[in-house]
């Protein structure tokens, strides 16, 4: 609503009307904040006040009879907040407050405004009562959808999880059992023949020894310990009895994979590297039965420990004992050849032959020696007597002729046959392989025994840590663990599938 012409020509000139001139500079002097201006402009201008300047508002609004810094005056111009039914009936009792009639027959504007503003704030809290109606509204309703899909996606499934594990599941008595790989070491001491030893069996260490734990592990884990274990100890027929509940028993057709997975829930293996030992826990549904598990599975496991290392023991062993006995055939023949050779030259040595010959033919010369001394003795005669002459003579030539056969006989062979010379040759061969023959049939057998330290030190065998006894109470299951880690994973579900709902949400509306 505009104010009255008189008003507005207050704050054209400043200048031109000294009176105008001294009330700016008696409000000026007041040294009003820029804040409390700016509200007098903002009040003039909701009284319909026309005002040049913010002093000058100050002053046409005095005028009228309105404070522009009163307190109910400065309520008017703040929007209620929500909830703040107080800041709306002091803004009414302030607009009561106003005086009713103003002079110089300004009071109709004043009425009209306050009628106006009392019509908006009237407005305005009904508009603020539906607000809040309808966010109140909204507020249930979110929290009765959140609690609906909280007991639909959270709470019923916690819910039928914590049913089974306490009422439906079947009881099961779990066998545990420890056992490490150990090792056999040999130690050989030396004595006279250099093949003595003894056996000491020490544990395997577990770097050492992880390999072959690791191996025993992967084999109890398997499809082969398993099949076995059903066909000798009836794991298939245990699981398949009424007294198991539907989610554990295996129906009368069931597939080997499908008794494979449950092979592996109710069967664990684990190994500890730092320490090398393997432990071992069997499920089922009576204690017996777990025990009687356990024990077959352990002493499938030795079984295996055994077989891992026969291959190489037996192989080492084979190729030590085979080249013990060709070495000993060898030897059997060179044996044999040699013997061939004395029998055929009917000689036993070529040395023993050669050291006779020798002494015969030194007994000939030195025979031959005096004979020649005698004939030279007897020629030295003027006249020599021809009957002992001639015979002393006969025995020479004789001596020398012998003499000649027996050194011929060492070099060259009678009637075509071989020599002394080559038959030595060859007796020196025969027994020169026959000593190699020995010195190798020597060196097998040498090996032969290093071979089998060596098979002894590479056994394994599997020592029990802990005994497999039967519980008298129940192991699983764990109901209220089992119950608790169901709700907190699908406390994590719903919260993850909200959080891509609202995040996709979002994404969409925006």
């Amino acid at each position: 609503m505009d104010s009255p012409q008189p008003d507005a020509s207050h704050g054209a000139d400043v200048d031109g009307d000294p009176q105008l001139h001294r009330e700016l500079e008696a409000i000026r002097g007041e040294a009003l904040t820029p804040r409390q201006l700016r509200m007098a402009m903002r009040v003039a201008t909701r009284h319909g006040v026309r005002a040049t300047s913010g002093l000058d508002a100050v002053r046409l609004l005095r005028k009228r009879g309105i404070d522009p810094f009163e307190r109910s005056t400065m309520l008017e111009l703040i929007r209620p907040q929500e909830g703040d039914s107080t800041a709306v009936a002091r803004t009414k009792e302030a607009e009561d407050k106003l005086p009713a009639v103003r002079r110089g027959g300004s009071n109709l504007p004043d009425a009209s405004a306050n009628d106006r503003m009392r019509q908006l704030a009237a407005e305005r809290e009904q508009e603020l009562k539906k607000i809040r109606k309808g966010i109140s509204a909204r507020r249930r309703k979110r929290l009765v959808l959140l609690a609906t899909r909280i007991l639909i996606f959270v709470s019923l499934p916690t819910f039928l999880v914590g049913y089974y594990f306490y009422v439906l599941a079947t009881p099961l008595y779990a066998t545990d059992a420890e056992f490490v790989i150990q090792q056999a070491d040999s130690s050989v001491s030396a004595g006279n023949d250099g093949l003595g030893g003894i056996f000491s069996g020490t544990p395997g260490s577990a770097a050492g020894n992880s390999q072959d734990s690791i191996t025993v592990q992967s084999y109890l884990q398997s499809r082969g310990a398993m099949r076995r274990l059903n066909a000798e100890e009836g794991f298939r027929e245990h699981f398949t009895g009424d007294n198991i509940d539907v989610l554990r028993r295996l129906p009368p057709g069931a597939s080997e994979e499908s008794v494979y997975r449950l092979y592996q829930r109710q069967v664990r293996i684990s190994f500890d590297p730092s320490e090398g030992i393997v432990r071992l826990e069997v499920a089922a549904a009576t204690p017996e039965d777990s025990e009687r598990f356990a024990n077959a599975l352990i002493a499938y496991a030795e079984e295996q420990v055994d077989l891992m290392t026969a291959r190489v023991r037996d192989s080492a062993m084979r190729d030590a004992r085979q080249s013990f006995e060709e070495a000993e055939a060898r030897m059997t023949e060179a044996r044999q050849t040699a013997v061939e050779l004395q029998e055929r030259f009917a000689v036993l040595s070529g040395d023993v032959e050669v050291s006779l010959i020798s002494q015969q033919i030194v007994a000939l010369e030195s025979e031959l020696t005096q004979a020649r001394l005698s004939l030279q003795e007897l020629l030295s005669n003027p006249r020599p007597n021809p009957a002992r002459v001639n015979p002393l003579q006969r025995r020479v030539d004789a001596l020398e002729e012998q003499i000649s056969t027996l050194r011929a006989s060492m070099t060259q062979g009678a009637d075509g046959g071989a020599s002394l010379a080559r038959i030595q040759s060859e007796l020196v061969m025969a027994e020169a392989d026959v000593q190699t023959r020995q010195m190798l049939l020597t060196q097998a057998l040498q090996q032969l025994e290093t071979a089998r330290i060596e098979a002894g030190r590479q056994v394994r065998y599997l020592s029990l840590s802990v005994t497999p006894i039967a519980p008298d109470e129940p192991t699983y299951p764990r109901a209220f663990e089992n119950t608790a880690l169901a709700f907190l994973i699908f406390s994590g579900i719903y919260l993850m599938l909200s959080m891509t709902a609202a995040i996709l949400r979002e994404q969409v509306s925006s």
